[in-house]
């Protein structure tokens, strides 16, 4: 890595090294975060949902990222099983990321007694908003680039500014900054979702889908930039029907990264991008001719569980309360009534 221009250590506390990424993806899951409890307020959910589910999904991101990696690379790590745990040398990736969140999501949200299509669809632009921030942390890293490309076509062709063109400068060669179009590509989607919620024909999980159906077009273009994509070998008709889809873009003046062919012919990325966007548009379509009464995105979400449960142990008190002075009522109820002294029956 050369001429690396930026410090990836932002700072030291003793022996510990903090380094930009991880601020940078920090910033990006908060931001997400608050984006889903600001929305969340519309639905009266408590905020302690969506902080208990980035708690949780983090972590099962990072793990559903290392497992990813580690299946589509597995000769790396067979002979030194140990390395698996080494995440810190790095080799995580996004879609695996995205699995590890979503099957955490799915538990907790069902647990919580939400729909999991109405929570997925609020934290949609939560998941779009940390992708497009935590794409700057391979930009300060010098890492996730593009093939090489000239100065020419990054300052007059693009007309970028001197820190990201000289950020790209790798030992001495200048390559495409995949993480700008990433970042710029979610930018408009995010847009694009804010308002596309507002929209009285969306239905439950269409903004969810839509994020996923947004998010794989722009990947599966600028993966092909990239020179270290996980591939596979597959049939040359299919590395064919991949790379025809992508001619568009060198009509744009861009071209493929490298590809070692003794590591793969698809870029899988690529592949479960096409894959994504095909199931997300027919999901789409089944749901709507064949789920009765599909709520749509402005209708209410109301938990199936007991409300002392979504609202913490200030309610469980108030219910037992409640449910006390009930009992004693009962009780005074099935009481009988105290026979009445001599003088009354006299009179």
């Amino acid at each position: 890595m050369g001429t690396l221009l930026l410090d990836p250590i932002a700072f030291s506390i003793g022996s510990i090294a903090v380094r930009w990424y991880g601020l940078i993806l920090g910033t990006g899951a908060l931001v997400g975060l608050l984006l889903a409890i600001r929305e969340g307020k519309r639905f009266a959910i408590p905020q302690e949902f969506f902080m208990d589910l980035l708690l949780l999904g983090v972590p099962s991101a990072i793990i559903g990222a290392r497992i990813y990696f580690v299946a589509f690379t597995w000769d790396q790590y067979k002979n030194n099983l140990w390395d698996i745990f080494k995440i810190w040398e790095g080799g995580i990736a996004i879609y695996g990321a995205l699995i590890g969140a979503i099957i955490c999501a799915v538990i907790m949200v069902r647990r919580r007694g939400y729909n999991f299509w109405r929570i997925a669809d609020i934290c949609a632009p939560s998941l779009i908003a940390g992708q497009m921030i935590g794409r700057w942390g391979n930009f300060v890293n010098q890492e996730a680039y593009g093939g090489p490309t000239t100065e020419a076509f990054l300052r007059d062709y693009l007309h970028l500014p001197s820190f990201i063109v000289n950020q790209m400068n790798v030992e001495g060669v200048f390559h495409h900054p995949t993480f700008l179009y990433e970042s710029l590509w979610n930018l408009v989607g995010l847009l694009l979702l804010f308002v596309l919620r507002r929209q009285k024909f969306l239905r439950a999980g269409e903004l969810f889908f839509s994020y996923f159906i947004w998010y794989s077009i722009g990947r599966f273009f600028i993966e092909a930039l990239r020179t270290d994509s996980l591939a596979f070998q597959g049939p040359a008709w299919l590395a064919s029907f991949v790379d025809g889809l992508w001619f568009p873009m060198v009509w744009l003046g861009f071209e493929q990264g490298y590809l070692d062919p003794n590591y793969g012919n698809v870029r899988i990325s690529q592949l479960l991008a096409l894959l994504i966007i095909v199931i997300a548009i027919i999901l789409i379509i089944v749901r709507r001719r064949t789920v009765t009464n599909l709520p749509r995105y402005s209708d209410p979400i109301i938990s199936t569980k007991n409300q002392e449960i979504e609202s913490g142990p200030s309610a469980s008190a108030a219910v037992l309360s409640r449910k006390a002075v009930d009992t004693d009522k009962a009780n005074e109820a099935d009481t009988p009534a105290p026979e009445q002294d001599e003088e009354s029956k006299k009179e």
